[in-house]
């Protein structure tokens, strides 16, 4: 079993920049992949970034170009750059990853940007 706890959120001005961090801890043997999600009032839930264990990246257009996700899987880390922030970016961001085979999630963080 695992799990995530996530660091980083805050509040930043439209233009800003602000990292999150979410480490995976407990018992589990393999991470198959950890990446982030966000979800803004009245909206789904939706993939933000994604990397694999063999460092594959994911990203929607939406985020392509502002937000790099890197990982440190020594550590059993994701890191979530984000540059260039718009107000639209302003949601909850939920770490996830897959600890062998099965999904978690963290707690989420807050993430307000101001115009």
């Amino acid at each position: 079993q695992g799990h995530l706890v996530e660091s980083g959120g805050g509040l930043v001005q439209a233009g800003g920049s602000l990292r999150l961090s979410c480490a995976a801890s407990g018992n589990f043997f393999r991470i198959t992949y950890m990446g982030w999600y966000r979800q803004a009032p009245g909206k789904q839930r939706e993939l933000v970034a994604r990397i694999t264990r063999s460092g594959a990246t994911t990203y929607p257009d939406s985020v392509k170009g502002r937000f790099t996700i890197s990982g440190d899987m020594t550590k059993n880390t994701v890191y979530l750059q984000m540059d260039n922030l718009k107000p639209e970016d302003t949601a909850v961001y939920y770490c996830n990853a897959n600890l062998d085979w099965e999904d978690y999630w963290g707690q989420g963080t807050q993430v307000t940007v101001s115009s």
